[in-house]
C-alpha cells in the first residue's frame, strides 16, 4: 500500500509539472519550479525590475513562460571558439595580421 501511495505522489508531480510546461501564464509558485529558484530569490528579482512580472491587482504576481524561457536565455556566453574566431577577425580586419 505504500508503495501505490509512493508512485502516486511522483505521477502527480509528473503531471504538476508538465502543467507548467504548456501553461502559458505561471503562478509564482510555478515560476519559482520553472527558473529553479527559491521564493526569496524570485521576490528580489521581481523587487528590483530584473526579471519580467505582472500584478493585476497589485497583488499576486505572475509570470508569462515564453518571457521566462526569454529571460533565461539571455546574456548568452560566448564559447572559447567563438572568442578566438572573433579576435583572429579583428586582427585580420585592423590589418594587423596578413593572409
Amino acid at each position: 500500500m505504500d508503495e501505490i501511495l509512493e508512485r502516486l505522489k511522483i505521477i502527480e508531480a509528473h503531471v504538476l509539472d508538465r502543467n507548467i510546461i504548456v501553461k502559458n501564464v505561471l503562478s509564482f509558485n510555478e515560476a519559482c519550479k520553472f527558473l529553479e529558484l527559491s521564493q526569496s530569490h524570485l521576490y528580489k528579482l521581481t523587487s528590483t525590475g530584473n526579471i519580467p512580472h505582472y500584478k493585476p491587482n497589485g497583488k499576486k504576481i505572475y509570470f508569462n513562460r515564453a518571457e521566462l524561457e526569454q529571460w533565461l536565455l539571455s546574456n548568452r556566453v560566448d564559447s572559447q571558439d567563438e572568442i578566438e574566431q572573433q579576435a583572429a577577425d579583428y586582427l585580420i580586419k585592423k590589418g594587423a595580421v596578413k593572409l
